[in-house]
């Protein structure tokens, strides 16, 4: 089942790549043709501690600048392991010493998009793969690994779907690492035991749920949609419901649009909802990077639409909490032709990138080499996460839960914010918040999603 499942997503994450691929006719650029990376934690001037040089890999002394997201456990102890290994033991001779800079999630990505724009890329950095990595290897901020993974024998320790994610017209230009990433619903098996509650299969039997939680003074979804992706996942499952995960794939090849039936019905069900109470009080200005949502879902809230890496922070923050976690598929739509066991989600929670040469790409793909170990992998599964890796498992019941759900997709649906070219995906955020403050029809939030596209289209072919 999971050799099958594995092909299954393998051939799924190369469409989407290959799509991805297919959007940018720019030429990459040499490998050393950008600046090497400054280490300063300033967003708006991201190389002012180090400057670095105009060489990306062979020059700028013995440092290797790694940005990443690890700013809080389980996150912080996960990826230091491949740092202070890399460190301990291979430091003294190769003569390179690892500097890890970690940044809150929503702040490194626009720190990230800073230093490239300022050609101060660093020398490692996480990503979430998709048209982005696609735009970073257009742009020489990101090197073929393909030679180096089969070197090292990697290719044996990662599942094939997930090195096919990071791979773009079939070279490797990203390390997969952390956790296998879906979208599903957690919830308080205890609390839902205690009211009587059910698992929904169907998305009339949810809103039935809804009602009945709303009627019991309960905020049915706990949602903290300030940065807008959260919220996404809401949009993107109703869009993949109503008409299949092929209502995004034929927008970007420019035979199908982002106005239509699938898309005007989502944008309804969410405002409905928000009408119905179904969310909680000014969820566009709560902070998922403050533990907002999960927060709610501490104090009652009935449930949560987020991502499988809520795990471990579940684990890690509130373990009295997390021996009741569930976690179940988003419901079925009754009536739907869509393939309904379709989930959206990553093999990989954040992909590793390189924009360095030589010896010091080397070294660095060292260091990120040990999140395929066992002893890493060990380590992260005890975290509360699901490593991309061949080799694991996990008796978490939690997990057995999202095991389940990944094991009866047919398809995965990758993040319509990973998988659009960086441009559409950031309007594609914006106005899909605007489903849960109603400040726009979702005829329009529809067609400011689709104006972006025809202009990422017409510049690009």
């Amino acid at each position: 089942m999971k050799k099958k499942l594995a092909l299954l997503l393998a051939a799924v994450m190369l469409l989407s790549l290959t799509l991805a691929g297919c959007g940018n006719g720019k030429t990459p650029n040499e490998p050393g043709a950008n600046s090497d990376p400054g280490t300063g934690d300033d967003a708006s001037d991201p190389g002012t501690s180090d400057p670095g040089t105009s060489d990306p890999g062979t020059s700028g002394g013995d440092t290797i600048t790694y940005w990443n997201i690890a700013t809080d456990e389980p996150d912080t102890t996960v990826f230091s392991y491949a740092v202070d290994k890399y460190n301990s033991e291979n430091s003294a001779e190769s003569g390179y010493t690892i500097e890890q800079v970690s940044t809150v999630n929503d702040q490194y990505k626009s720190k990230l998009a800073v230093a490239m724009g300022a050609g101060q890329c660093p020398d490692v950095y996480v990503h979430w793969t998709g048209g982005n990595l696609v735009e970073y290897v257009n742009s020489g901020y990101a090197q073929d690994l393909t030679a180096l993974v089969d070197k090292y024998g990697l290719r044996d320790l990662y599942t094939e779907a997930s090195l096919a994610q990071g791979s773009v017209d079939g070279k490797i230009y990203a390390l997969p690492t952390k956790n296998n990433s879906i979208a599903a619903f957690f919830y308080d098996k205890a609390m839902w035991a205690e009211k009587g509650y059910e698992v929904p299969t169907t998305i009339a039997e949810l809103e039935a749920l809804c009602d009945k939680m709303v009627a019991d003074g309960i905020t049915p979804f706990a949602l903290a949609n300030q940065p807008q992706w959260t919220g996404s996942m809401y949009y993107m499952y109703l869009v993949t419901r109503h008409g299949g995960p092929d209502v995004v794939t034929k927008a970007y090849d420019g035979s199908g649009s982002l106005v239509n039936d699938s898309t005007i019905y989502a944008g309804q069900k969410i405002q409905e909802w928000v009408e119905k109470g179904y969310f909680p009080t000014g969820v566009n200005s709560l902070s998922p990077d403050n533990g907002d949502d999960r927060a709610l879902l501490y104090t009652g809230a009935g449930m949560m639409l987020q991502g499988s890496w809520q795990v471990g922070s579940i684990k890690s923050e509130n373990p009295e909490f997390y021996e009741n976690l569930g976690c179940f598929a988003f419901p079925a739509l009754e009536g739907s032709s869509a393939d309904q066991t379709a989930i959206v989600g990553t093999l990989g929670d954040v992909f590793i990138s390189f924009n360095c040469t030589g010896e010091k790409l080397e070294e660095a793909f060292k260091m990120a080499a040990y999140y395929s170990s066992e002893d890493w992998m060990k380590l992260d599964i005890e975290s509360g996460n699901l490593p991309p890796l061949q080799a694991a498992t996990s008796e978490e019941p939690a997990w057995q839960d999202l095991l389940g759900i990944l094991n009866e997709a047919s398809a995965v649906q990758l993040w319509w914010d990973q998988y659009l070219p960086a441009a559409v995906a950031d309007v594609h955020k914006s106005a899909s918040q605007k489903c849960f403050d109603a400040s726009a029809t979702p005829e329009a939030i529809a067609e400011e999603q689709q104006a972006a596209m025809d202009e990422y289209l017409a510049q690009n072919g």
